[in-house]
């Protein structure tokens, strides 16, 4: 029977898929603006594929409820004390927070726990389209269609960014390297 508590290995996971996030949204969020820009879209919206699937990762090793939120948190609190890329001030608490969250929603409305390619490609979608909404909400305050258009592109770009983290926790589980973690 798996333990609903995380362990200290849980902890130590989601504290490298936090700092894995953050490190990779500082490289491809530029990448991403030099296509979205002259479209008058957040580079965000279409790199978040790449960064929150760390949060669906976050679940998908664990199988816990509850992980892809504490490895939001750990995000939001580390962009907001830094000022780090992506940093907009005390709304990042909210804008990080929002995506992990949703990702728990879609989890817990699925009865799934990152177990499939299906649940991961919505808790992918979920996470990016709540923070881009989330982003926009704060900050950008988008026209309805270019927020339409953002949010359309944030659900293709993060489900494909929950697909990803599907097939790298079944690499890890093939592999044995996180035998000890909670969901495998």
């Amino acid at each position: 029977m798996r333990s609903r508590h995380f362990s200290l290995v849980d902890y130590l996971v989601f504290a490298v898929l936090a700092a894995s996030g953050l490190a990779i949204k500082t490289v491809v969020v530029p990448l991403a603006q030099m296509i979205t820009g002259p479209l008058l879209i957040p580079g965000g919206v279409v790199a978040g594929g790449f960064y929150m699937l760390f949060l669906v990762l976050a679940s998908a090793i664990t199988g816990k409820r509850g992980a892809a939120l504490v490895v939001s948190l750990l995000q939001a609190v580390l962009v907001t004390i830094t000022g780090t890329l992506g940093s907009h001030g005390a709304a990042s608490l909210f804008t990080y927070s929002l995506s992990g969250l949703a990702v728990e929603i879609w989890l817990l409305i699925s009865g799934h726990r990152g177990c499939c390619a299906l649940c991961c490609f919505g808790a992918g979608l979920a996470a990016n389209v709540a923070g881009s909404l989330a982003v926009n909400l704060a900050l950008f305050r988008l026209p309805p269609v270019p927020l339409l258009l953002s949010l359309s592109a944030a659900a293709f770009s993060g489900g494909l960014g929950g697909l990803v983290a599907h097939l790298a926790a079944r690499s890890l589980k093939r592999s044995g390297i996180l035998r000890s973690a909670g969901g495998f």
